[in-house]
């Protein structure tokens, strides 16, 4: 869309100004666009990613995919799925390169839905998230760039982010004021040198690799597996990709190189005949190259994600690393989606400002963690091929009781993270501790396995309604709501309890009561996760076969009311034998007496709460929501 003079003359008000339409930038954009949102959304390219970039997507990523309904049109192009990692290496004796083992790319301790990497060309995706924009009215501005902008809330306060935007070839400007300014540019992001915002460097070793993408005819046996090949002609990393076609990463040259140079380049043939030369004895050939580049990788994280919480950076903008574990556009998407859901809050009226400042401190903590994994990670590849009986001990070990060695330790420790469900957030107002200003004793009750500021544990459970075996974490989609579950345990033990917490829930100041939907007379009987507040969605689950489980008699309003989002806990899991209750279980919940979790709009625990008899239960809640919502909640005694 271009602009229709060359000079905008009077200037337009959005929610959000965001540059760039690469992963980071198109989940936020698609996130808000879907909440109501106003939206600038330019990009200084023409089209959308042709070829090459990110293709990886993480276990996690996937679910939230998912959780958006994006996954299946994603999966619609046929991607190459990643179950296992081979390792290949010279043999003990003689040339050429065998296979020391192979590793499952999300082994079976790590309790994911889609157990493998999903790998597909960046574009692809671009186009599943710019054709979801295009449904909620927002079309990616091109080519445009950011010219200059200016944060000054005194001029005026509801938008105080002023924004001057051009087309790239300088024909036509604009002015837009905005609440939001966003940069997704990626590395480059004059965003971030505008606001004079540093990148530390946390190696000092920089590395040029070489990446080629094509279709390939070889005899090498794990072409369609990710594989790290080690030769004493270099090593490759071998990515399979979709229509038949692979990727292939080789270093070129690292600044420990007496002869380093940064701007060390290769030809795309020149790289051809080194892979040819590394995967000898087998042969490789070349029907088509896709796309190919060489560039320089350096582990570098922003000094700062934001200066006053109205313009922040996110993606590449905020860290680089290695391609190697295949985080770029998963870091992105987890960004974005971090800063989505606090705008969202803050703008709807529902937490206070002050949660803004949770996202640098949430996010970039992650990527510290991620660039001292790359590091790590890095090394382990390129200085220690490994023994093919660690591989099968990493394979196989799962007893937690068994003493790690530091190759297996580093393993188990990559994995989880590489699939997403490592992410940690530390303690803050979202995410409960001792030190939180909710000190209620009902409060993470002993045996809990739910880590507050991690994403939920899994777990399938039967709707009651219609009988469907379904994805407890999944039944709740994006929406920007909290997820409250209410383990109810056996209902012969907790009715009582159960009781008291939806009666108490409809208390005048609760958090619940405090927060419900203006046209709350008129929303629709079919409405499935709103219909009382756009801010919560209850859903309850019982410790109980479906079929001794009656809506009317057992559920008090206004969790009766939830009545699509409640489950009975009657599936069997492998992960929990013995257990009656299996989702109880997998919680660490007391099968009879259950509990309550909070999970955040972004999908990870904020606090975990005893089902109590009284007001207690909602007393705690109360307590926790109150430290960042803008109403006060609660009485100031707590009712006995």
């Amino acid at each position: 869309m271009e602009g229709q003079s060359s000079q905008r003359s009077t200037s337009s008000n959005y929610d959000i100004v965001i540059v760039g339409a690469g992963p980071v930038g198109l989940m936020l954009s698609t996130c808000l666009a879907r909440w109501g949102y106003r939206i600038k959304h330019i990009d200084n390219r023409a089209e959308p990613t042709p070829t090459g970039r990110a293709d990886g997507i993480q276990p996690r990523s996937l679910d939230l995919l998912r959780n958006m309904g994006l996954k299946s049109a994603i999966m619609a192009h046929n991607p190459a799925r990643v179950f296992e990692v081979a390792f290949w290496d010279p043999p003990k004796n003689g040339k050429g390169i065998v296979r020391t083992g192979t590793w499952a790319s999300c082994p079976s301790f790590i309790d994911a839905r889609y157990p493998f990497t999903t790998l597909l060309h960046q574009g692809r995706i671009e186009r599943v998230f710019i054709s979801d924009l295009e449904k909620n009215g927002v079309q990616i501005q091109r080519p445009w760039t950011i010219k200059d902008f200016k944060s000054n809330g005194t001029s005026d306060s509801e938008y105080p982010v002023e924004v001057h935007l051009e087309h790239v070839d300088g024909t036509h400007r604009e002015t837009v004021r905005a609440k939001y300014l966003f940069s997704g540019e990626g590395a480059r992001s004059s965003v971030r040198d505008k606001l004079g915002i540093k990148i530390t460097h946390k190696d000092p070793i920089t590395h040029v690799w070489g990446v080629i993408d094509g279709v390939v005819n070889t005899d090498f046996p794990d072409i369609k597996m990710k594989c790290t090949i080690h030769s004493e002609h270099g090593s490759i990393m071998v990515i399979p990709r979709e229509d038949n076609m692979v990727r292939l990463y080789i270093q070129i040259a690292s600044s420990t190189d007496p002869d380093w140079s940064p701007r060390k380049t290769a030809t795309a043939e020149e790289v051809q005949a080194s892979a040819k030369k590394i995967l000898h004895p087998y042969l490789i050939e070349w029907e088509r190259v896709e796309w190919y580049s060489v560039y320089p990788i350096g582990q570098g994280i922003s000094d700062k994600y934001t200066i006053d919480h109205r313009v922040f950076l996110g993606g590449d903008a905020c860290h680089t690393h290695s391609p190697k574990a295949g985080q770029g556009m998963n870091t992105a998407f987890l960004d974005a989606l971090n800063l989505a859901w606090k705008i969202h809050a803050v703008e709807t009226g529902f937490a206070d400002r002050a949660i803004l400042t949770t996202y640098e401190a949430e996010r970039k903590d992650v990527a510290e963690t991620l660039l001292s994994f790359d590091n790590k990670y890095a090394k382990l590849f390129s200085q220690r091929p490994p023994a093919a009986k660690e591989v099968q001990a990493a394979s196989e070990q799962t007893n937690a009781q068994t003493e790690d060695n530091e190759f297996v330790k580093t393993f188990k420790e990559g994995c989880e993270f590489t699939s997403g469900y490592g992410v940690a957030y530390k303690p803050n107002a979202l995410n409960w501790s001792p030190v939180h200003r909710a000190k209620s004793p009902l409060i993470n009750p002993k045996g809990t396995k739910l880590r507050t500021g991690r994403i939920m544990i899994n777990a399938d459970v039967t709707r009651v309604v219609d009988a469907n075996v379904v994805h407890l974490e999944q039944e709740v989609p994006l929406n920007g709501s909290f997820r409250i579950y209410v383990f109810a345990g056996k209902p012969s033990v907790t009715r009582k309890a159960l009781k008291d917490f939806a009666s108490h829930l409809g208390g005048k100041k609760s958090f619940y009561s405090s927060y419900l939907r203006p046209d709350i007379d008129s929303v629709s009987h079919h409405e499935r996760h709103n219909p009382h507040s756009l801010f919560f969605t209850l859903c309850t689950v019982f410790a109980a076969r479906r079929d001794q489980i009656e809506i009317v008699r057992d559920v008090p309003n206004p969790l009766a009311r939830y009545r699509d989002h409640i489950y009975a806990d009657d599936r069997w899991d492998r992960r929990v034998l013995d257990a009656n209750a299996a989702a109880h279980a997998k919680m660490g919940l007391d099968q009879e007496r259950g509990g309550v979790v909070v999970v955040r709009p972004d999908g990870y625990v904020g606090i975990v709460t005893s089902l109590a008899e009284g007001s207690g239960t909602v007393d705690a809640l109360n307590e926790y929501f109150g430290a960042f919502c803008t109403k006060k909640l609660g009485d100031t005694m707590a009712q006995l």
